[in-house]
């Protein structure tokens, strides 16, 4: 043993507080973005919202303007934009706050004007309906019904524990060390509740009946089976459902022919009957309202001319500025002087990180529309196949800087709403002409599926040998099956339809 120096040259990597700033505000949707931007405005004091540029906001009352008027526009902004963030960030590197904030242009003042009636009226969101949950549904129906107060907790707990579907779901949840509770039964929920174990039946079959009926089932068959016993079908449908519900799910009429004794037309008849039957009592309800939700994309694609142009979209977004009334009062105090010069550059940092966040999204986008141009001009079917590296050589930028740009982020182009992520897709090979995308690949399987015959469909292997005469695509028969079942699509048996 014995000691001695060594002189070694390394490099490596130091991820600064603004870089994984950056980085860890690049890969947020636009919602997460507007949450993030409001957490710092409650956290930084010298932080504050500024008011919306004059141009943009005349652009944005003006619902009826076409947006491709403003191209023009938004090229002269976007420049004045990156020629004053360029200016910001080399002069911003040694600032004296205070010389700074007495030198800056004072606030611009608020505008006149009276207080308008409405400013007293609540928000508009506290005027709007939803519907209701299920939940809700259901134990208005519990409070109303003939019910003692026992059963009440007892279907309360019931309620409590439906799934999505309107199923009883009482299996055990697996715990943050890996095991799993034991799963229950009714009759646990009975003993919670003060019921007798032996009447849990009794006031299940009761709320089953309630709307929708077939509610806190706890299977398929439970579920039809209520509701074919509520509607008074007729007893060869409820020994189907009861019996051979296995081969009803496998469109085998036949098989059930021949075990019930009857004719296929009977089993037809009877089958016809059952699929008027609610699979799904939950499918009405839900506990978010799926009118409202909506997709705001993070950048517009316009055709201007021969030219396809990218424009970023602000609306929404909070404009962020430094308080300097707050900061001025706050220097004057010696001790609360370093404390809000960390806090001015922290906002300095964020309000460059988003400037950031904005150009890099906007250079990925005008390259995927450069790269996908035709795309954008005939449709899915002409989509080409494209991978991160290639945007990635392109822009200049990392692989995993290019999908953290793609993820969450929509384009609106004018072949509709696509996330980034959509345009980048794996190449299948052509007989003769040059690769397809896989995503139009899918495209052409859902395009000679939605033309087949219904009671004759088209196999997994009827749509390879159509694929490669009629578009030169040559896959396997398994790439068939995989993307069919992408799309949500059935196999062929399930597909045919007797009626």
């Amino acid at each position: 043993m014995e000691i001695k120096q060594q002189l070694r040259l390394t490099q490596q990597l130091v991820m600064t507080p603004q870089l994984q700033q950056a980085i860890r505000l690049l890969q947020l949707s636009r919602l997460e973005l507007v949450d993030e931007v409001r957490k710092e405005l409650d956290n930084n004091p010298v932080l504050s919202e500024d008011e919306v540029e004059p141009q943009r906001s005349r652009i944005e009352n003006s619902e009826q303007a076409d947006p491709s008027s403003f191209v023009h526009a938004e090229r002269t902004e976007r420049v004045e934009r990156d020629n004053d963030s360029r200016v910001t960030e080399q002069a911003a590197r040694e600032v004296d706050w205070e010389k700074f904030l007495e030198n800056r242009t004072l606030q611009q003042p608020p505008q006149g004007g009276g207080r308008s009636g409405f400013e007293d009226l609540p928000p508009i969101e506290q005027n709007l309906t939803r519907p209701g949950s299920l939940h809700e549904h259901l134990l208005w129906q519990l409070q109303m019904g003939d019910f003692t107060d026992v059963e009440r907790r007892f279907g309360e707990l019931v309620i409590g524990n439906l799934d999505e579907r309107g199923y009883l779901d009482l299996a055990g949840v697996e715990l943050p060390d890996g095991s799993r509770t034991p799963d229950l039964t009714i009759e646990d929920l009975a003993r919670e509740s003060g019921l007798h174990p032996d009447d849990a039946p009794i006031v299940l079959e009761m709320i089953q009946k309630l709307d929708p009926v077939g509610v806190a089932s706890r299977d398929l068959r439970e579920c039809l089976l209520v509701q074919a016993k509520t509607f008074g079908y007729e007893d060869t449908e409820i020994e189907i459902v009861e019996q051979h519900l296995h081969h009803l799910e496998k469109h085998n009429y036949q098989a059930i022919a021949r075990e019930m004794k009857l004719s296929v037309e009977e089993v037809y008849e009877a089958a016809r009957e059952i699929q008027k039957l609610e699979s799904r009592p939950a499918r009405n309800f839900s506990d978010t309202d799926d009118r409202t939700i909506g997709i705001t994309p993070d950048v517009y694609v316009i055709k201007d001319g021969d030219e396809f142009v990218v424009l970023d979209n602000d609306r929404g977004m909070q404009r962020l500025f430094i308080n300097e009334a707050l900061t001025k009062r706050l220097l004057q105090d010696p001790s609360a002087k370093e404390f809000i010069g960390e806090k001015l550059r922290n906002a300095q940092w964020l309000i460059r990180a988003i400037e950031q966040r904005r150009k890099t999204i906007i250079r990925v986008a005008e390259c995927i529309v450069e790269k996908q141009r035709a795309f954008f001009e005939q449709g899915v079917g002409h989509l080409k196949p494209m991978i991160l590296r290639d945007v990635a050589e392109a822009v200049g930028m990392h692989e995993s800087t290019i999908s953290r740009v793609t993820t969450n982020k929509y384009m609106h182009t004018p072949q509709g709403l696509y996330e980034l992520k959509y345009f980048f897709n794996s190449s299948i090979r052509r007989v003769a002409d040059d690769d397809i995308a896989s995503e139009s690949v899918k495209q052409a399987i859902r395009k000679l599926i939605d033309a087949e015959d219904k009671s004759n469909p088209l196999s997994d292997q009827a749509i390879v040998e159509m694929l490669e005469k009629s578009e030169g695509i040559r896959i396997a028969r398994r790439t068939v099956a995989k993307y069919r079942e992408m799309m949500g699509i059935l196999a062929s048996s399930k597909r045919r339809r007797m009626f």
